[in-house]
């Protein structure tokens, strides 16, 4: 699109010929972020206003009791520490941030009491800094104030690196200060397109200061708020369960009038996720269940029974199932550390063994017979929004060209079948957490890796224990002690692309020292990348932005850090009285205060 179509697009929305969610799904779709959209919007005097709420009860409370189903329990909740989006669905429900992402992508103000824009003043004309402003008359769940200072301090405690945040990589480049009791201003030392990453969605949840400054730093895990959330959201902390159980309150004081509408919330943690889908289409038992990663022709046969309670809901997201192959030696220990830095894999390091293990990973097969409608194959890690996604890249799965590889690299088969080179074998741990779709997609790849002379050992780890955050438990994703593993990341994501793409830079290498806490579980680590990424950051041309996590995208898959499986749609289940919108840029809680039955 050009200058001239873009004004004529513009001045379309002015005249009201076009819908401005029209012009944000045109905008998305070449790959400019919702943000920038909406400053176009704005540059042009359309500033955005908010979408018309279906909310229909007309007063709070009433509802009795809603019933989440969380295959994944939480493990803790505070969303500095949050591993995965069940911990920040813990979260979300006591806790909020300044703004959410709705389905399409748009901001939605939450804490804030208006969005920044360039009309507003709240956006710099050079990209260098942002202003917020809070919603006034908001209460922490103890009767404190929310003011500025909660603001200011979440980005203290968030960017120190003793705290050990899970979130640092999206606070430590800024710098945030008191304007007034109720604005704050963050400055960036560079153009910044993705402003949104602070404050914003899944990782953007403040924390009340007056409860946490004590705890900034090495003391970070002792604070009492880590299990015991005090926050502004519609619902006030009553019992957690770690792994099991999340149970919270309406809060009377709620600063949105007629929120919310359940007089409790129950978030039950544990079992799978075909019997959370059973609980909520079959038997009713619970409102909701949470991520549902189902066989399609299951959820189909629920959905078409004749009694079927609820129904499933999916919508696009970035989300990537993946296998990981550890670029560090998982079975050495250093300093006290396995899959160390100062290691390399004795076997993945050969790239004809990377190569070979990539064709050996039958996509279709698990497109079709495991995930259907509710996944796509893809051999790009990167595939949300179109403007992203590399044309550069292929996928096959084949595995005599494996094992052509495998011949040509000197890796011969032994008495046994496996293959050797230099007296060590090509035996490989596969591990992921417990659910019926990822083991059918180990056996998948297993088996095709056994006819090209490759042993796996196939491991399965409970959930909540796989996707925790706790630093003395050895079978964490993040510690990665195997040589390849599997799951889902990018769940929620937003609808830039830098947050995603930030795990694979260098500086967010899980580590001992970082209390296993980086993004980047895989350890791989590259100059170009990191070169791209921090290009990436301060480039305003929308174009040239793209053009550079096309890059990043690339150079992953290229060089195998990981083997894309499929790109899912996010997917829950939901009783038919339930009225919730799902968004796949953000937390399913992220409008949990609307969330109501219908007669």
């Amino acid at each position: 699109m050009n200058e001239r179509e873009l004004r004529e697009l513009i001045s379309a929305v002015r005249a009201r010929r076009v819908s401005r969610r029209a012009f944000l799904h045109k905008m998305v779709g070449l790959g400019l972020t919702a943000p920038f959209a909406t400053q176009l919007l704005a540059h042009a005097g359309l500033a955005q206003t908010a979408p018309p709420s279906d909310y229909k009860p007309t007063k709070a409370g009433g509802g009795g009791t809603l019933k989440a189903l969380f295959w994944q329990g939480a493990t803790l909740l505070n969303p500095h520490f949050a591993v995965g989006t069940k911990d920040q669905e813990g979260a979300r429900i006591f806790y909020e941030p300044l703004a959410a992402w709705d389905p399409d992508g748009n901001l939605i103000p939450v804490l804030a009491a208006e969005l920044p824009d360039v009309e507003n003043g709240g956006i710099a004309a050079d990209g260098m800094s942002v202003t917020w402003k809070l919603k006034k008359g908001v209460q922490w769940h103890d009767g404190r104030p929310f003011t500025a200072d909660d603001v200011v301090f979440n980005w203290e405690y968030a960017a120190d690196p003793a705290t050990a945040a899970t979130t640092i990589g999206d606070y430590k480049d800024a710098k945030v200060e008191k304007v007034d009791p109720l604005t704050v201003r963050v400055r960036f030392d560079k153009p910044t397109p993705f402003w949104t990453r602070m404050f914003v969605g899944g990782t953007g949840m403040i924390v009340p200061k007056h409860l946490f400054e004590g705890y900034k730093g090495a003391n970070s895990r002792e604070a009492q708020g880590n299990l015991k959330p005090v926050g502004t959201g519609p619902y006030r902390f009553v019992e957690f369960k770690p792994g099991d159980l999340v149970r919270g309150e309406r809060n009377p004081n709620y600063h949105v009038p007629n929120r919310p509408y359940f007089d409790t919330i129950e978030m039950k943690g544990g079992g799978d996720a075909v019997s959370a889908a059973r609980a909520v289409i079959q038997t009713g038992e619970y409102d909701y269940a949470w991520n549902m990663q189902v066989e399609d022709e299951i959820l189909s046969r629920l959905e078409n029974a004749g009694n079927a309670k609820g129904r499933a809901e999916m919508v696009v997201s970035r989300a990537m199932e993946h296998i990981q192959l550890n670029n560090t030696d998982p079975w050495t220990e250093v300093d006290g550390e396995r899959s160390s830095l100062k290691t390399t894999h004795p076997l993945l390091s050969d790239a004809a063994v990377r190569q070979a293990l990539r064709l050996l990973v039958d996509r279709a097969s698990v497109e079709k017979y495991i995930y259907g409608r509710t996944g796509v194959a893809t051999g790009n890690f990167l595939n949300n929004p179109e403007r992203y996604v590399s044309t550069n890249t292929t996928w096959e799965f084949n595995i005599d060209k494996a094992n052509r590889l495998l011949d040509e690299a000197g890796w011969k088969r032994g008495p046994d079948g496996i293959r050797a080179k230099d007296g060590k074998k090509l035996k490989f741990v596969f591990q992921t957490s417990i659910n019926a779709p990822r083991q059918k997609t180990q056996a998948i790849v297993k088996q095709a890796c056994q006819k090209a002379g490759i042993d796996i050992e196939l491991k399965s780890i409970t959930a909540s224990v796989y996707f925790s955050s706790d630093v003395a438990n050895p079978d964490t994703a993040r510690k990665f002690y195997a040589d390849l593993q599997m799951f889902t990341t990018g769940t929620p994501s937003v609808p830039d692309p830098e947050r995603f793409m930030q795990q694979f830079v260098s500086w967010e290498v899980a580590s001992k020292d970082n209390k296993w806490q980086g993004m980047n579980s895989t350890r791989w680590r590259n100059e170009e990348y990191d070169k791209n990424f921090l290009n990436a950051q301060s480039e305003l041309d929308p174009v040239k932005r793209a053009a550079l996590f096309i890059k990043m995208n690339d150079l992953v898959v290229n060089e195998i850090a990981v083997t894309p499986v499929l790109n899912r749609r996010w997917v829950a289940v939901m009783s038919n009285k339930l009225k919730a919108t799902l968004s796949g840029w953000d937390n399913d809680f992220w409008n949990l205060k609307d969330w109501h039955r219908e007669a």
